[in-house]
């Protein structure tokens, strides 16, 4: 019998690069700033698909026929609709709340109204699925409304997925350049493999939850300013820095002081992320029917003398560098850029969620354990 002790184990802060499960939901090369959703480039699918065809890409693993495509657009756009006690529910949240608070527990509530406790049934897991897609946009507008003293906005069947959360929000149809951007920012927050959310969403779907907590607790997780909340960071922090001409002194002042740059920087990207180039490429688009914002300026100003600094550390923007600001010339309010991001990837969050069934075991992962050990038991009339 050998008396050598076993190795202890190794930690791994935020589990850095270490492997959690297979997936064939997307792919990232992060030196070659490569995204792909089951093998299809993410930059393409935004600007030539939609945000329904990108969704049944994701959850059923192929690009659709224009039948499966047509009859999951319309099975979305039936059940878009809220009951009046879930919106009774969202009246009764304050209204100084976050958005994704709200959203959050309107989504855990939906398990009491639709009970889909059985993750082996198929079709009940597809109807879910469905539901929770075509219903978070309908729970973030109507709390936007009912926030400000509105009634809530019923949805409109003849509207796509990302036109009709904007009719929803504003009571206004979108114009095309809008239609066509709000679009693609949905595709481009989709999916981005084993994120905090996703990973979240996945450790809650290994116990066999239903999808309604599924997907809550994933919002959860999104809420963090590292994770969901870095868009609205973001566009505070290009306010703060001011016109174009003062974003090198900002940026010198900030890195002297070693100050954190919203929008900059990503776990896996090395290079440019490639939903922030293309999703610059459609707000110029936009921006031909807004304006181009002052705010948009001194981004790309700040991201021009970034680059010489920044740039040889493998530091670049990444999505939430630009897609405040679009949602900003949108007249979205800051605290709803999260809730945005929670629409489009509760579809990744799902699509985990079916492949995660598919061969589950639940989670149960070690620690390293630093405190001490063997302690008497103090009476507490003897404890100083």
């Amino acid at each position: 019998m050998s008396n050598v002790a076993a190795p202890a184990p190794v930690l791994r802060p935020g589990l850095e690069d270490v492997p959690v499960a297979e997936s064939a939901v997307s792919f990232i090369d992060g030196k070659r700033a490569r995204l792909e959703y089951r093998g299809v480039a993410a930059e393409t699918l935004a600007r030539e698909s939609t945000f329904e065809e990108t969704t049944w890409l994701l959850l059923r693993g192929n690009l659709p026929t224009q039948k499966e495509l047509v009859d999951f657009d319309l099975l979305l756009r039936q059940h878009r609709r809220l009951k009046y006690k879930l919106v009774d529910l969202v009246k009764c949240l304050p209204e100084t709340g976050h958005p994704m608070g709200a959203l959050q527990s309107a989504v855990a509530a939906m398990s009491m109204f639709y009970p889909a406790r059985d993750v082996s049934d198929a079709a009940t897991n597809w109807l879910s699925t469905v539901r929770i897609i075509a219903k978070m946009p309908t729970i973030v507008a109507a709390y936007h409304r009912l926030r400000r003293g509105e009634e809530a906005v019923p949805p409109r069947a003849d509207l796509a997925q990302a036109a009709n959360f904007y009719w929803m929000m504003f009571e206004q149809i979108p114009s095309p350049a809008t239609r066509r951007i709000l679009d693609a920012c949905l595709i481009l927050h989709a999916e981005h493999t084993m994120n905090a959310s996703t990973f979240s969403g996945r450790v809650t779907g290994s116990t066999l939850a239903d999808p309604y907590t599924v997907v809550s607790s994933a919002i959860g997780t999104l809420t963090g300013p590292l994770h969901g909340g870095a868009n609205e960071e973001a566009l505070q922090m290009l306010l703060e820095v001011g016109k174009p001409d003062q974003a090198a002194a900002w940026l010198e002042n900030a890195l002297a002081t070693k100050k954190k740059i919203m929008g900059f920087g990503h776990r896996v990207y090395k290079v440019k992320d490639p939903r922030a180039t293309v999703l610059q490429e459609l707000a110029e688009t936009l921006f031909t029917e807004t304006g181009r914002p002052a705010v948009y300026e001194t981004a790309t100003e700040l991201e021009r003398v970034a680059a010489g600094v920044l740039g040889p550390k493998g530091i670049y923007p990444n999505v939430d560098y630009y897609s405040g600001i679009v949602y900003d010339a949108l007249s979205i309010p800051t605290d709803f850029f999260t809730p945005i991001f929670a629409i489009a990837r509760c579809v990744g969050w799902l699509a985990h969620w079916h492949e995660q069934l598919q061969n589950n075991r639940i989670y149960r992962p070690e620690q390293v354990y630093v405190g001490q050990r063997d302690l008497p038991y103090v009476p507490i009339e003897q404890r100083v």
